[in-house]
């Protein structure tokens, strides 16, 4: 059983990283026994009217992602500062609520290997990406396709929901496409010149 950590405005991919404070007395919980365990949280998003039953059970989106705590300090009144490092997509298959956290059995979800034709689709989703990003583009040009997409769905200034949507993409290259759309979306909706064509 996987341990589900469920917030209204994040969503963890692959390779990212993500700080969080752990303050609730149940997420505490959760914390240490993963802290005492393989160190795996699953995070997952929200579904939107959460509020009505936050101190419960409320909706969360079935698709989320697996991380490993690579860091931890816990603090004298029992809180924690966590740094994750994510793992896998996966996707909810039952919950148990035996604790007072949220666990899950989960599926985890893999990319297929990438075809002959979508390499050359990734390679042409790359530029697409790097004529958005710039000279921002060569810190990140080494990397694999994958860490490449993920780390830029992690941490461009997106809305939880337009990332969630990546995150549920079927597969890398689909991933990659939907992040240039929506990046050329901002650019239109800001006034900003049309950026480069991707349709494939």
């Amino acid at each position: 059983m996987l341990p589900l950590f469920p917030l209204p405005n994040v969503v963890l991919f692959p390779g990212g990283l993500l700080p969080l404070h752990i303050f609730e007395p149940r997420y505490r919980a959760m914390t240490a026994d993963a802290l005492e365990g393989d160190r795996r949280i699953g995070m997952v998003l929200l579904q939107p009217g959460y509020e009505v039953d936050y101190e419960g059970r409320p909706p969360v989106y079935p698709i989320g992602c697996s991380g490993v705590i690579a860091h931890s300090v816990r603090l004298d009144d029992g809180r924690y500062h966590i740094v994750l490092r994510g793992l896998d997509r996966f996707r909810i298959v039952s919950e148990d609520h035996a604790r007072a956290y949220r666990r899950a059995a989960i599926e985890t979800l893999f990319d297929p290997a990438l075809e002959d034709d979508d390499r050359r689709d990734m390679s042409d989703l790359r530029a697409s990406l790097a004529a958005f990003l710039g000279d921002s583009y060569q810190p990140l040009s080494p990397m694999p396709d994958a860490e490449f997409v993920h780390t830029l769905a992690q941490s461009l200034d997106l809305e939880p929901l337009e990332k969630q949507a990546l995150l549920e993409s079927e597969n890398l290259c689909l991933r990659a496409r939907s992040l240039v759309q929506l990046l050329e979306m901002k650019r239109l909706l800001a006034g900003m010149p049309a950026g480069p064509d991707v349709r494939h």
